[in-house]
Formats: structure tokens, C-alpha cells, sequence
């Protein structure tokens, strides 16, 4: 029963594996850019009452696979993650609007999630 967590009225394991890349998948995610983005997925993960399991930051692309409460929409929580880190990324530094870079836009429009059944160890 240890691999289930608990809310007031239900039991649940809702693992999802997330991958999202920056836009035009730019080798920008190294050094401290790097740092805040981890910090900041982590933070912001605790504050929706999800738990970060893996999270993996490479420079062009960002692994995340982490459990998620039945009451938090998936889409709401990528919303939350790509909008705030960008938004903190750009006031921090504020080079990365300039063309040829990004523009307002930090990360593409799109990303990937799958569920994560019994065989998490797979991946």
C-alpha cells in the first residue's frame, strides 16, 4: 500500500511523465539556467501538492515524471510549470527576448505526457 498516497475521500497513483523542450529546442538549459529551472519546477510541483519523482534537465529538452493528485488538471499544472519559469527566466534575464532567441516565448506551444502504469521502472 506504500506505493499509494492518500486525500481525505480517495487512494490513488497517478504517475505522468512529462517532456517539453524549449522553443526552436535551443541548447539553453545548462549552467544556471539550468539551476532555476530545476528549483523552480520543484517549488512550483510542491505547491500543487505533487511530488517530484525523477526530473531530469538536459540542454534542449526536460524529463519530469511525477505524481499528481486526482483534484490537479494536467494541463493546468504544464500551464503552470512552462508559464511561471518562463516568466521568472525572462526577468532574470532579460537577453533571452532578444532575436534570434525566443521572442515572448520561452518554450514551444506543445509537450508530451504519458501515464505511468506498474512498469515505472522501464523508464
Amino acid at each position: 500500500m506504500s506505493k499509494y498516497k492518500k486525500l481525505s475521500h480517495v487512494i490513488y497513483k497517478c504517475d505522468y511523465h512529462f517532456v517539453w523542450v524549449p522553443k526552436y529546442r535551443l541548447r539553453i538549459l545548462k549552467g544556471v539556467i539550468k539551476t532555476l529551472v530545476e528549483r523552480d519546477i520543484r517549488s512550483l510541483c510542491e505547491l500543487k501538492s505533487c511530488e517530484v519523482q525523477e526530473l531530469n534537465v538536459q540542454e534542449d529538452h526536460v524529463h519530469l515524471l511525477v505524481s499528481v493528485p486526482p483534484k490537479v488538471s494536467i494541463s493546468k499544472l504544464m500551464g503552470i510549470l512552462k508559464g511561471k519559469i518562463a516568466i521568472k527566466l525572462f526577468k532574470t534575464y532579460p537577453k533571452l527576448k532578444e532575436k534570434p532567441y525566443l521572442g515572448n516565448h520561452f518554450w514551444v506551444r506543445g509537450y508530451f505526457v504519458s501515464t505511468v502504469g506498474l512498469y515505472e521502472e522501464m523508464i
